[in-house]
């Protein structure tokens, strides 16, 4: 059976397919088609119902649950890894960390970052979710494919950016300043780990082919763990020129033991993410159960 699968070119997600896609594990009798997307174009995808296996953001997810339910395995969450939010001018940085200290989502006011133009990685990434509960009043945003918000911020086109994935590890190089860490602001609020994005697949396949793909998704992770290096060249080949140092970082930040299983904790930090959303009125309440049972 072959099923298109849908991850970003990123060393987590390269990391933990490259077992399942060059056939070093049991897939189960199951071949796929891989499609190599940014994370928001992924997003983009599942609104459309194009791949039956995709990685998805969770603040995505809520507007893809009537289609898809979400896999046990494969997702990233935790502690320390969640999207920064910076800034080219160290004291703007500071004044913006100061506002968000303390304060909470609805204890809506002014900011110095109202009027303020921000770069995000997508509308429908949790990223800019959580730039919503930190700086609610900061709407004048300008999406961006991930990687080129550095240089944006450097160039002085924006005033803020809200960086992701590996840019987190680089920034610093080019003289940019941490505002607020969104991750940590996360875990301080709700005391649980942040959810950023998980593997859906699509609820019309048969529950049978649902476990056959968990399976053999968690395996390939599993694979991955015992064998660190295996998929080293294939890694390295999507890595957007990146040093293997920040390489193997961005790895080991994002992939953890929520990604061989959710458990109860990750399960409900999950749920503790889409009640805020719902909450706020950010997203709809979906009418299905987020994940497979």
């Amino acid at each position: 059976m072959k099923l298109s699968l849908g991850f970003s070119p990123c060393p987590n997600d390269t990391f933990i397919f490259d077992a399942l896609i060059h056939h070093k594990i049991d897939t189960e009798g199951l071949e796929f088609e891989v499609f190599y997307e940014d994370v928001e174009t992924l997003n983009q995808k599942a609104f459309q119902g194009e791949l039956a296996v995709t990685k998805l953001s969770y603040h995505a997810y809520a507007y893809a649950v009537t289609h898809y339910v979400l896999l046990d395995a494969g997702s990233a969450l935790g502690f320390g890894v969640g999207p920064l939010l910076i800034c080219r001018r160290s004291e703007l940085a500071e004044q913006l960390s100061a506002v968000a200290v303390g304060q909470h989502a609805s204890s809506i006011g002014p900011s110095p970052a109202d009027g303020l133009i921000v770069g995000i990685p997508g509308r429908y990434t949790t990223a800019n979710f959580l730039l919503g509960l930190a700086f609610p009043g900061l709407k004048n945003k300008r999406e961006m494919v991930f990687s080129d918000i550095e240089r944006a911020l450097v160039e002085g086109s924006i005033d803020l950016g809200l960086i992701i994935h590996e840019n987190r590890f680089t920034y610093q190089d080019k003289g940019l300043h941490k505002v607020i860490d969104l991750g940590d602001y996360w875990e301080k609020m709700t005391q649980a780990p942040i959810p950023l994005g998980g593997i859906v697949v699509k609820r019309q396949l048969p529950d049978e082919v649902k476990r056959r793909i968990e399976r053999t998704i968690r395996r390939s992770v599993e694979y991955a763990f015992a064998n660190p290096t295996s998929g080293i060249d294939f890694i390295r080949s999507h890595a957007q020129e990146m040093s293997e140092d920040v390489m193997y970082k961005h790895i080991e930040l994002y992939v953890n033991r929520f990604s061989l299983t959710l458990g109860t904790e990750g399960r409900l930090a999950i749920q503790t993410l889409f009640d805020k959303a719902w909450e706020l009125g950010v997203v709809p309440r979906p009418t299905k159960g987020l994940f497979l049972l």
